[in-house]
C-alpha cells in the first residue's frame, strides 16, 4: 500500500520545507538512529571561560601562554557530507502543457525529491550542500548542518518551484558543472545529481566529468529524470504533433507512430549504455520517473547511504 501522498495535494503548500517532511513521514517512519550515536567532534573556535562552568574543556596550554582562561568549543563532524545537483535547463520542464510546464515536470520532481532527501539528511544530521547549474552553475553552497543553511537551501528549491521566473531556451552544461563541483566540495562526499541527461556534449565527455569525481573520492548517485510515458513508451496519439526542442527552440512535426519503432530503439540503447557505462566507472544509476511517486528514489538514496557505513 503507498502511504505516500499525493504531490499534487502537497501542491497547495508553499513550504517546501513541510511539503518535505509529508513525504518523507508518508513513506518511513522512526528511520534515522539517535542524533548522537556515532559523531565525533571537531574543534573549532575558543571562548572566555565562565566562571562556574566545568573546566572540562579548558585549553590549558593558552592559559599558560596568555594567563587567561579560555574554553575550547566544539562542532559536530557529521557522518556523511551531501552535495544535491540539480540540472536547472529548459528541457527539465519537460512535459508542457498549452505552453507552458506542467505542475509536474521534471524540475518540480527533482526539486521535491532533493527537499525530502534534505530532510532525511538533516533528520541523520548529515551536512549537505546544494548546486544548481544549466548552461553556467547559477547556485552552490558547501555543505553544512546548520538551520540558517537549511533555509537557505529550501529557499533556492522553492525559487525553482516559480514558473514565471524560469527562462526557456536554457541550455545545459553538465560537464563543466560537474568538473567544477568536483574540485570545490569536501572530499569523500556523497554527490547526488538529478537531471534528464539531454546533453549537447558527448557521452564520453559526460563520463569522463564523472570519473572526475569518482577520482577527487566522491561517491556518485545518478538519477536519471523522465517522464517515462511519454519519453520512454513514447505515448502519443496517432495526430500531427510539433515537437520543440525546450532548450534550442528547434521544431519538427511528425505522425508519432511513423517514428516510435525507431525511438524505442534508440532511446533503449541509450539508457542501456548508460546502465552499462554507469556500472563500469561504480556509479549507482537510478531512473526518476515523474509518472510515479518519490518511493524508488527515497529507496536508492537510504540504499547508497547504508552502503557506505
Amino acid at each position: 500500500m503507498n502511504n505516500l501522498p499525493d504531490i499534487q495535494q502537497l501542491q497547495q503548500f508553499d513550504n517546501l520545507e513541510f511539503i518535505s517532511k509529508e513525504i518523507v513521514e508518508g513513506f518511513i517512519t522512526g528511520l534515522h538512529r539517535s542524533p548522537f550515536h556515532g559523531f565525533s567532534v571537531e574543534f573549532a573556535e575558543h571562548r572566555l571561560y565562565n566562571t562556574g562552568e566545568s573546566t572540562k574543556h579548558l585549553d590549558w596550554k593558552l592559559y599558560a601562554r596568555t594567563d587567561r582562561l579560555f574554553v575550547k568549543q566544539y562542532e559536530e563532524e557529521t557522518n556523511l557530507r551531501c552535495q544535491l545537483v540539480i540540472d536547472t535547463s529548459s528541457s527539465m520542464l519537460f512535459p508542457y502543457e498549452k505552453g507552458k510546464p506542467s505542475k509536474i515536470n521534471k524540475l518540480a520532481f527533482s526539486v521535491y525529491s532533493a527537499a525530502a532527501i534534505i530532510y532525511l539528511l538533516r533528520k541523520q544530521r548529515d551536512a549537505v550542500g546544494l548546486s544548481l547549474f544549466s548552461n553556467e552553475v547559477e547556485f552552490h553552497s558547501q555543505a553544512r548542518l546548520s538551520s540558517v543553511h537549511i533555509d537557505l537551501l529550501y529557499n533556492q528549491l522553492a525559487n525553482l518551484l516559480l514558473q514565471e521566473q524560469v527562462h526557456v531556451h536554457k541550455k545545459t552544461n553538465t560537464v563543466d558543472a560537474l568538473h567544477m563541483i568536483a574540485e570545490n566540495i569536501h572530499k569523500r562526499s556523497l554527490v547526488i545529481l538529478f537531471s534528464d541527461l539531454i546533453e549537447q556534449e558527448s557521452t564520453d565527455e559526460l563520463f569522463e566529468a564523472l570519473q572526475h569525481l569518482k577520482y577527487n573520492k566522491h561517491e556518485v548517485l545518478l538519477y536519471h529524470v523522465t517522464d517515462h510515458r511519454q519519453e520512454r513508451e513514447f505515448d502519443f496519439r496517432n495526430q500531427p504533433y510539433r515537437f520543440v526542442d525546450l532548450e534550442t527552440g528547434d521544431h519538427i512535426k511528425f505522425l508519432p507512430h511513423d517514428l516510435k519503432p525507431n525511438y524505442q530503439k534508440a532511446i533503449s540503447e541509450y539508457f542501456e549504455e548508460m546502465r552499462v557505462r554507469c556500472g563500469q566507472y561504480h556509479i549507482d544509476l537510478a531512473e526518476a520517473n515523474i509518472n510515479e511517486d518519490f518511493k524508488h528514489v527515497l529507496y536508492t538514496y537510504l540504499l547508497k547511504r547504508k552502503r557506505l557505513f
